[in-house]
């Protein structure tokens, strides 16, 4: 299911950034999630932005017919942050190994001026065949 990437697209891949930004509803927070009781965005959610954000930066790079699903992240949740909270994730591509992208990836939050690094980590996402992926389900 997975390959070898081409030399050209693997060059284009390596220093992408992808980045997604959201304002944290009650929809992404903790007590939605089932992974607390306070209403604080849930790291579930921020490192779903984390992985939009590194699907962000293969969007333009993949030829037809390939996309990419997660295979490890490794995150630290750094700080809290309330409903109304801006949330930018930013993810970095910093190594292509095969299908294997790695990237950096960090969020932080935005409120009254002030931007507060929430989380920080590794990403690896692999790219697939969409086809051939979805008929071996």
């Amino acid at each position: 299911m997975c390959f070898t990437l081409p030399a050209e697209v693997a060059h284009g891949i390596e220093g992408a950034v992808g980045e997604v930004a959201h304002v944290v509803s009650d929809s992404m927070t903790a007590i939605a999630a089932g992974s607390g009781d306070l209403p604080v965005l849930a790291t579930p959610t921020m490192v779903a932005l984390m992985e939009a954000a590194a699907c962000a930066a293969l969007a333009h790079h993949l030829p037809g017919g390939l996309t990419s699903v997660g295979s490890r992240i490794d995150v630290r949740h750094l700080a809290p942050s309330p409903i109304g909270a801006q949330i930018t994730a930013r993810a970095r591509a910093t190594n292509v190994d095969g299908a294997k992208i790695t990237f950096d990836v960090e969020a932080s939050h935005h409120i009254g001026g002030n931007t507060v690094e929430i989380g920080r980590g590794t990403h690896v996402r692999v790219i697939v065949e969409r086809g051939e992926f979805l008929n071996a389900l």
